[in-house]
């Protein structure tokens, strides 16, 4: 293919571009322009959003925490959130980009923004929290003694997008990561939209948005977006959880035990297995491969009956394409699921990801410990998989 082959090509001695420098300049006869990608971005996210409605939440007191963590989202944070929508100063915190994220881990989870779960779970604490990771495309939201999980984010944000000006005539459909929970299948079904599950990668969800299939899309390593940028967005999804507070005039832990009055509860958490043997993690997914077949049907414990158990193969509906084996799904008549992934081999071993999700009724018991609350799938994960028995492993390397 010519694409392949190159025949010439040439160069020109020039003094390097100002990129700090508004405007245009020239470089040979090629004009090159350099734009304020904040003074942009600001300006989609003023026709997307209700400005006055989050300006006036802030007037009435309500405080927030957004922790930029010296990553790409600090200016745009000051600019937005401060700036313009009147958020008292030093509620953008770690907001000076720095190469090194000034030697932290910019990822927006319950370890490395321990500090503000903290604070957020005490009477002096703010009323919101929220973080954004290196590259600003995902998001960590936190309420007043109210931790989200990703997949309940993406699952609220549908359910309540309409209360935004871009999306009052309703979203057309959702997307989700096949490991994250089906509480977005559950928004989906009552608003009467296309709801579709998809292999972990965001650009399966480009075909979907670029054909008006889905509107807002998520994954439970916390990465959501819309159809306003066509990929993750985490200052978006900041944005349009304010929205939602602004015009509901409630807590974020008053709108999700409302929404898990309406919607049910997915517990949900994920178990890694770091730098396992790739010999024996590739045995323990084949061994668990084969077992499949005489699942369905099976009832293990009390309740638990196995509805479905396959290899998961997405069908793509817009290019008509096919990805399979994108992991093992145990499916569960009450809405419980079992997900086993290895997510690939590192230079010391692989990455083994068990996703636990076992669903309670709208007026089921909405305050159990997660993990507590998991237990039976957990102990059935072992029985199946024999994670423990095979690879010596006491515990998860991390739990999230």
């Amino acid at each position: 293919a010519r694409t392949k082959v190159i025949d010439s090509f040439k160069t020109l001695d020039t003094p390097d571009i100002d990129l700090g420098k508004i405007g245009t300049q020239k470089v040979g006869d090629m004009v090159v322009e350099v734009i304020d990608p904040v003074k942009d971005y600001a300006a989609l996210m003023q026709t997307l959003f209700d400005f006055d409605a989050i300006r006036a939440l802030f007037a009435s007191g309500f405080r927030m925490t957004f922790d930029a963590m010296h990553a790409v989202t600090g200016p745009y944070a000051h600019a937005i959130l401060e700036g313009m929508l009147g958020a008292p100063k030093g509620t953008v915190i770690n907001g000076t980009p720095s190469p090194s994220f000034n030697d932290g881990h910019p990822d927006p989870n319950l370890v490395y923004c321990k500090d503000m779960y903290d604070l957020l779970m005490t009477d002096a604490g703010p009323d919101f929290g929220a973080a954004s990771d290196g590259d600003g495309d995902r998001n960590l939201i936190i309420g007043k003694n109210r931790f989200v999980t990703p997949s309940d984010s993406l699952a609220l944000l549908a359910a309540n997008a309409h209360l935004a000006p871009a999306y009052k005539g309703g979203i057309a459909g959702i997307a989700r990561s096949m490991p994250t929970s089906a509480a977005a299948d559950r928004v989906a079904e009552k608003l009467g939209i296309e709801m579709h599950e998809t292999p972990t990668g965001w650009k399966f969800f480009g075909n979907l948005l670029d054909a008006g299939r889905v509107t807002i899309c998520g994954e439970e390593s916390a990465g959501t977006g819309s159809d306003h940028v066509r990929e993750k967005d985490g200052l978006w999804a900041v944005l349009l959880w304010l929205n939602i507070l602004a015009v509901r005039k409630q807590g974020v832990d008053e709108i999700v035990r409302e929404h898990w009055r309406t919607y049910g509860r997915n517990y949900y958490t994920r178990h890694d297995y770091e730098e396992v043997d790739s010999s024996v993690a590739n045995k323990l997914v084949d061994d668990l491969r084969a077992q499949l077949p005489g699942l369905p049907g099976k009832t293990f414990g009390d309740d638990l009956q196995v509805a479905y158990a396959d290899d998961f193969t997405y069908h793509d509906p817009v290019d008509g394409s096919t990805s399979a084996k994108q992991g093992i799904r145990i499916g569960f008549v009450d809405g419980s699921r079992i997900v086993v992934r290895l997510s690939g081999t590192g230079t010391v071993g692989a990455t083994l990801r068990v996703y636990l999700e076992r669903y309670e009724a709208a007026d089921g018991r909405h305050d159990l410990d997660t993990q507590l609350a998991l237990e039976p799938l957990i102990e059935l994960t072992e029985e199946l998989v024999g994670i423990k028995a095979r690879t010596g492993r006491t515990e998860p390397s991390v739990i999230t």
